[in-house]
């Protein structure tokens, strides 16, 4: 799970950047074909040995691959598909509201994709991913015909010329993607991530996870260097500010929560509770019906009530609804805080998205506009597959060996008492940036 949100989080930033160079449309349909054959490899997984003379884990390593390969699909899709749709429509209501659909494009996928696998599952678990692959590659296909370029054909033949006149030679390409500074910023977000997951499983008295973590912070700290002086940075550090510092600290606690509450949830239901895969759907599903009600919802009220409000709700909801699966029994009626905890943190998700992409906007200049939804993905993924890691740490230290059913519900609650922290700690924020927000207003007042 961790290791999927690694490599979308990432590696959003340089898709954004190969977007902005090479073309949204055509990065996004390359991402619908990477991950169709990403999907296609954690499938044919089945055939390879579960252990060899030499490995003991063949087949899961190679899954594991697989799923580290399939982040790079959305990392090129994500931010290149909000791109063609900002070009696409002109700023007001209209796209407010579209911005708002697309939130609520992660609540549905959540219900109706655990559904379908969930039925290929009974048949033979490969068919999901096969599955998956094939609908991929269909969406590519449809995308070449559906999906408008939002540049004309003698536009993009003239920003074509231009790309060669600009990228004559490697050096001038590298300086354009800034290779070295996603070559410093990646690898050291993924050792930080790898660090604080591995550290989780093995132990951090084992000397190498300390190095990796030692290592992950000193390319971070080459990262801020080598962004200082680069001809086009990824992140240009000039355009950063502590409001924006504020904005990605709450979008980072609100959804390191998320990302916590969304694996231990699944445990719960099917590990304590015994239900099967498609029960476990079923009592999920209330975030479907919440989450596009939550969607709609943000693309009315966010012109009127303001994003940073926004903003302090969503938190609050995340904080909220975790708050309530934690405190579950396993005996409990599904229908009190189980089903309250997925319709109530579902607005956590869909508030939070939008307000944070037009926060940045408001606080970014015009010339680094295309640098505020990247961001914002960006944190969303990373923060999950972050503060996943430490929860596994935390539920390692705190379920007794897995003994019996109270020790592991006492790992998945140490789990969700972080998730409960992180969530706290994001409405704060958000609630010190109103505050900060308030006070220009009363002085020009």
């Amino acid at each position: 799970m961790s290791g999927y949100g690694l490599t979308v989080g990432t590696l959003i930033l340089l898709a954004g950047r190969l977007g902005d160079i090479y073309g949204y449309k055509r990065l996004f349909l390359i991402g619908n074909l990477w991950f169709a054959l990403s999907s296609l490899l954690a499938g044919f997984t089945i055939f390879i040995p579960i252990q060899t003379s030499t490995y003991r884990h063949s087949r899961y390593a190679i899954f594991l691959l697989a799923r580290l390969l399939q982040g790079i699909g959305p990392a090129l899709m994500i931010p290149n598909g909000v791109a063609l749709l900002g070009a696409t429509y002109v700023p007001g209501p209209r796209k407010a509201m579209l911005f708002a659909i697309f939130g609520a494009m992660a609540p549905a996928s959540a219900i109706i994709s655990p559904a379908i696998t969930s039925l290929f599952a009974l048949l033979w678990w490969p068919y999901a991913f096969w599955a998956f692959a094939v609908v991929l590659v269909g969406v590519a296909f449809a995308g070449l015909y559906v999906i408008p370029d939002p540049l004309s054909r003698e536009e993009r033949s003239e920003e074509n010329i231009g790309i060669g006149q600009n990228h004559q030679g490697f050096l001038n390409l590298c300086a354009e993607l800034d290779a070295l500074g996603a070559l410093t910023g990646i690898s050291g977000l993924v050792f930080i991530s790898v660090a604080l997951n591995q550290g989780s499983l093995a132990g951090w008295q084992n000397i190498y996870v300390s190095v990796i973590l030692v290592v992950g912070i000193l390319l971070c700290a080459a990262f801020v260097l080598v962004e200082k002086r680069a001809r086009k940075p990824l992140i240009p550090l000039d355009a950063l500010s502590m409001g924006i510092g504020f904005v990605l600290a709450a979008v980072g606690c609100g959804w390191g929560c998320f990302g916590i509450y969304i694996f231990y949830i699944w445990k719960f239901y099917e590990v304590l509770r015994g239900a099967s895969p498609l029960l476990a759907t079923a009592w999920h599903s209330p975030i479907f019906v919440s989450g596009i009600a939550a969607a709609l919802t943000t693309g009315f009220i966010i012109h009127r009530v303001g994003p940073a409000v926004v903003m302090a709700l969503a938190l609050l909801s995340f904080t909220v609804g975790i708050t309530l699966i934690a405190t579950a029994p396993i005996s409990q009626s599904y229908w009190l805080q189980t089903f309250f905890c997925n319709v109530i943190i579902t607005w956590g998700m869909d508030l939070s998205f939008p307000a944070a992409t037009l926060m940045l906007s408001d606080l970014v200049a015009l010339e680094h506009q295309g640098i505020a939804a990247s961001l914002v993905t960006t944190v969303i993924n990373y923060s999950g597959s972050l503060a996943l890691g430490v929860a596994g740490a935390v539920e390692l230290h705190a379920n007794g060996g897995k003994r019996t059913t109270e020790d592991i519900l006492r790992g998945y609650r140490g789990a969700w008492y972080l998730g409960i922290g992180l969530g706290a700690t994001g409405f704060l924020i958000s609630l010190l940036f109103i505050c900060r927000l308030s006070r220009p207003l009363r002085v020009e007042a």
